[in-house]
């Protein structure tokens, strides 16, 4: 059995990649009937301030220095979390693009999970080895513009961009996407977009 985190990164009551991704769940249950899946909301959940106490707390306990009761208490809450994150195998991320980037809640999210020894390494070398290996992504974008790849405008798509850098980096490489382009072109070119990525969902639900 496999257990499945779904991540909601949008607020909105009508949001484009939170109905693909709920429709990507829900095939997901019908193809994988034994599997446990958790689904948190980013924007109703409680997330700790990664603040000066946090930040202190971490290079403290790093680097084996007296740390205070209060920086202890807070870089514990971040450990939890991450613990939490990588004791599941898959995940859902429903992902609206804000500003060509991630939602400000998804990118507190990130800033709390990876961390150094916990979900990726620093090598001799210089270079770095992500520690959430064999695990499964998929992620349910949605943006209101265009961005065919390799296009001019694909430049300024940091959503995706940024995003599957960062979960590669943590060692999460088997990442597989839907899009809803054009959200704000119009209720045609919207609807056929969204029609087109909950058909893509479905299908690749079913051998995730």
């Amino acid at each position: 059995m496999s257990r499945v985190l779904y991540l909601k990164a949008s607020p909105r009551a009508r949001s484009h990649s939170v109905a693909v991704a709920d429709a990507f769940v829900e095939a997901y249950k019908a193809a994988h009937p034994s599997d446990e899946v958790v689904v948190r909301d980013l924007f109703r959940i409680e997330l700790p301030p990664f603040d000066g106490a946090t930040l202190q707390g971490k290079y403290n306990l790093m680097h084996g220095r007296p740390y205070s009761e209060e920086e202890e208490k807070a870089w514990t809450t971040v450990t939890g979390i991450i613990e939490d994150f990588a004791s599941f195998g898959k995940y859902v991320l429903a992902v609206p693009m804000w500003n060509f980037m991630i939602p400000y809640r998804l990118k507190q999210f990130i800033d709390i999970i990876c961390q150094p020894t916990l979900t990726f390494l620093s090598k001799p070398d210089g270079s770095y080895e992500g520690l959430l290996k064999g695990k499964r992504c998929y992620v349910s974008y949605a943006r209101g513009g265009v961005y065919p790849p390799d296009s001019p405008a694909d430049n300024l798509n940091f959503q995706a961009r940024y995003l599957e850098f960062i979960l590669g980096f943590m060692g999460i490489t088997d990442v597989r996407t839907t899009a809803v382009e054009g959200t704000l072109a119009g209720p045609e070119v919207a609807q056929a977009n969204h029609a087109s990525a909950l058909e893509k969902a479905r299908t690749l639900a079913a051998t995730f």
